[in-house]
């Protein structure tokens, strides 16, 4: 991602991700004792049982600031951009050293928590545990996920206001929503919904509206300035070029990280994985410092993610983030192709590898050509396999490329390269990888995406979603419209009855679940 020229600055930075999955049990449950020089072999599950056991800090919590800091992902050892490692990204830079303070902590050696699994989540346990003896938390507040919010803010790296409030916010959003995330090995770490009440104390004051800042440059933008010694005032050439980036990490700890002096980088834009929001952190007239050799003509985008896990993009970061590509094309009459929309690894002079092979830059760059013309709505969705043709083919095509699945271009023809990507996303999704798009894969197709609470009342785009993914699923045509009423409230319950789930009517995590999963 950024211009390489500190030692830190290797391969992304972390903090939190868009909304997702985490291990949530409930806390104090005991897992048993955990000895100092825990073996690697224990499952992610087991890790995080033990380490929440031994140093009293909510199992749920723990996974939570994990999956929003990695996606439970330890990327094989490899340190981010703020030279944090692992699953806990355990961070060594001249700003924060939580991994010398976990090595300290644990008596695990510096490489173990860098390389180690089990180690790194309980190094983060370690740390967590003594940010709350610092803030003086009791034994009681311990027990209650609740008084844990200033922890969190502080284990962001940034407790001082905007980034920690988010950072912050995000974890508790985990608790709140539940997830199911997999993990290396084919485990799977899950997450049951619970309500959360955060105790925020000072950071209550701390607004992440900010209407009176918003981007002047580009109005859905939030403005949030990177650190003044991080980009250079003016240009001294006309733009030319989008560059786009994978931050390797998070939101949140982007934000924070160009906010930091010691980064010596920025970008002018950073949009999140869940929602698509968009800051912006340099003015468009000004240098960010995020493509070495080409920052005096290019705008940076960052993406939160990471460049070797396909989860982080997400349709509603491609569509958002290719809305501001298509708004500055427009505004500084930069051609909307592939030698002017480019990737940072594409910019002469870099070594970098974002935005990596898992960016579907055919779909990224539909959205931003404004050609996304593909129908999704069908009254039944019929059963696609190699040889067929015509509207549905495209949208089993639009839809795996969305997920991230390459099927090639939109172009009606089911053939060998969108065989194989449905079989990808049939084996990903637990089903039977065989190639053909019958009732299951549309059903998980259709219903990709966030999981939003939709009850009576509910409209949008995920309406629509629930709609599209029904009509699959129970082989019977229901209005796609948008509109949560009676009919799709009928549909809901017919479908939860079917698939023994509580019907009532109401889609929740479960139903979500169900629908996303091809039942």
């Amino acid at each position: 991602m950024f211009r390489r020229t500190m030692w830190w600055r290797r391969t992304g930075m972390s903090v939190l991700g868009g909304l997702a999955a985490c291990l949530l049990v409930a806390s104090g449950q005991s897992a048993g004792a955990a000895p100092a020089d825990q073996p690697a072999r224990d499952s992610m599950n087991q890790a995080f049982d033990r380490a929440a056991e031994e140093f009293s800090v909510p199992r749920d919590l723990l996974v939570a600031v994990g999956y929003g800091e990695t996606h439970l992902d330890g990327h094989r050892g490899a340190p981010s951009q703020a030279n944090g490692y692992g699953v806990m990204h355990l961070v060594s830079n001249p700003e924060r050293q939580t991994l010398e303070r976990a090595a300290v902590l644990t008596g695990e050696s510096v490489n173990t928590l860098r390389e180690d699994t089990p180690a790194n989540i309980r190094g983060g346990a370690a740390v967590l545990r003594a940010y709350a003896d610092d803030l003086g938390l009791d034994a009681a507040e311990r027990r209650d996920v609740n008084e844990w919010y200033p922890v969190v803010a502080r284990y962001s790296g940034d407790d001082t206001g905007y980034p920690a409030r988010l950072y912050a916010d995000t974890v508790y959003q985990f608790l709140q929503q539940g997830v199911s995330a997999g993990v290396a090995g084919g485990e799977r770490v899950t997450v049951d919904p619970r309500t959360v009440r955060p105790e925020r104390g000072r950071y209550a004051d701390v607004t992440l509206d900010q209407p009176s800042t918003l981007s002047t440059d580009y109005p859905p933008a939030k403005w949030v300035p990177a650190y003044s010694g991080n980009y250079t005032v003016g240009r001294t050439s006309a733009i030319t070029t989008v560059v786009v980036h994978v931050t390797q990490g998070s939101y949140a700890g982007t934000i924070s990280w160009f906010q930091n002096p010691s980064s010596d980088v920025s970008a002018h834009y950073v949009v999140r994985s869940s929602d698509g929001e968009v800051t912006q952190m340099v003015r468009d007239a000004d240098t960010a410092w995020h493509a070495r050799g080409g920052n005096s003509y290019s705008i940076g985008i960052e993406h939160e993610g990471y460049v070797d896990n396909p989860s982080w993009f997400t349709d509603a970061m491609y569509r958002s983030s290719a809305a501001l590509t298509a708004h500055l094309c427009n505004r500084y009459g930069i051609p909307k192709d592939r030698t002017h929309i480019v990737g940072h690894s594409e910019v002469p002079g870099n070594d970098h590898t974002d935005p990596g092979p898992n960016w579907n830059w055919s779909y990224y760059m539909q959205l931003v050509g404004g050609t996304n013309t593909v129908n999704l709505d069908f009254a039944a969705y019929s059963t696609q396999r190699v040889g067929s043709t015509g509207a549905q083919v495209k949208a089993v095509q639009q839809l795996l490329n969305t997920q991230g699945f390459d099927a090639g271009t939109v172009d009606g023809i089911f053939g060998s390269r969108t065989e194989s990507a449905a079989k990808a996303f049939q084996t990903a999704r637990g089903l039977s990888a065989d190639g053909v798009v019958g009732r299951g894969t549309w059903t998980a197709l259709l219903s990709a995406g966030t999981t939003p609470l939709l009850e009576n009342g509910s409209t949008g785009a995920a309406v629509q979603r629930l709609q599209r993914a029904l009509t699959a699923a129970l082989g019977r045509t229901v209005e796609i419209d948008g509109d949560f009423g009676p009919a799709t409230g009928t549909a809901v319950r017919d479908y939860q009855t079917s698939r023994g789930l509580s019907a009532d009517g109401v889609v929740g995590p479960a139903t979500w679940g169900a629908l996303q999963a091809g039942r």
